[in-house]
């Protein structure tokens, strides 16, 4: 039995939390590579985009590095949304988890986002 899209995300829409944790996401999102693209042309040609490496050459990457977070964070909403689609029918807690787990990233890379380029510019 095959499920169309309507019928799959029928979970979510009915939730209204996980639909609220995962709109916020994506707007977080949004906001961090709007933040990013109103920003771009004032950054220097290399980045501190890896703070968690020793200090040197290894942290810089190039400008267009700072789309890196934004975009995995994109691929671990979009996992999640589906994985906690998937779980909802059998424990819709741990769905939840998974949706308050997106808004906490998307919002921790807006952080990151915000303050690597005030810090810069």
């Amino acid at each position: 039995m095959q499920l169309s899209m309507k019928e799959y995300f029928k979970n979510l829409k009915d939730d209204r939390l996980l639909l609220r944790l995962f709109m916020a996401s994506i707007i977080l999102i949004i906001t961090a590579f709007s933040y990013i693209l109103f920003n771009y042309s004032k950054l220097p040609p290399l980045l501190p985009i890896f703070n968690q490496l020793p200090w040197g050459e290894k942290r810089l990457e190039e400008t267009w590095g700072i789309f890196i977070p934004p975009l995995l964070v994109l691929l671990i909403l979009f996992a999640n949304i589906f994985i906690s689609n998937f779980s909802y029918k059998k424990s819709p807690l741990i769905s939840r988890m998974f949706a308050v787990t997106s808004f906490i990233t998307s919002l921790l890379v807006l952080l990151f986002i915000v303050r690597t380029i005030t810090l810069i510019i």
